[in-house]
């Protein structure tokens, strides 16, 4: 797959390990505390995944993800000063929601506990929760770029520099990435 527009979402690094392990399909975006636009929007349709450590902590997680927490604290301090992206995405939809019994709907589809994700909802309550569904690749080379300064704070979007077109798999199968699409889409109609 050719990527011609090398821009990452900015994610905690245990929901990108949920994604690349097929563990879920789906992220809860409301936007960065440093979003111009002071709400989320989506740049692209595709993109890199971001791996981010600064606020995801193991409470925030559900107890069965929270081993994810330590392994991708662990991964960090090896790329001191750098950052390993290893997968990318396709967004397959952008449903947005507004309220706590749709979002509880969705509690079994992603690793943040019950509180974190209803938390993130209520913040800037007057913009939608944004539910990504991703379709999710898998880089065969993961590529370790620099951290620069641009890559820093609360903002969702990053422009990338020095990483490489690599060849990438789909995570799941089609059928498999379907099934979970499904099942994303019966608890938001519910």
């Amino acid at each position: 797959m050719k990527v011609d527009n090398p821009i990452a979402l900015r994610e905690w690094a245990v929901a990108v390990k949920a994604l690349e392990a097929g563990r879920q399909v789906i992220v809860l975006r409301k936007g960065g505390i440093s979003e111009e636009t002071k709400e989320f929007r989506l740049e692209s349709p595709r993109f890199y995944l971001f791996p981010s450590f600064e606020h995801q902590r193991p409470h925030l997680v559900k107890l069965e993800a929270s081993d994810m927490v330590a392994l991708t604290q662990a991964e960090a301090e090896q790329f001191t000063g750098q950052v390993r992206i290893s997968s990318f995405a396709e967004v397959v939809e952008d449903i947005e929601i507004t309220d706590t019994e749709t979002l509880q709907r969705l509690d079994d589809l992603h690793v943040w506990t019950e509180d974190y994700a209803e938390e993130r909802l209520k913040w800037k309550k007057t913009k939608p929760l944004h539910v990504l569904i991703l379709r999710v690749y898998k880089l065969d080379a993961p590529q370790v770029i620099p951290m620069r300064e641009s890559y820093g704070g609360c903002k969702s979007w990053h422009r990338l520099e020095d990483i490489l077109t690599v060849p990438m798999k789909p995570v799941l199968s089609d059928s498999e990435f379907e099934r979970q699409v499904e099942a994303v889409r019966k608890q938001i109609l519910e």
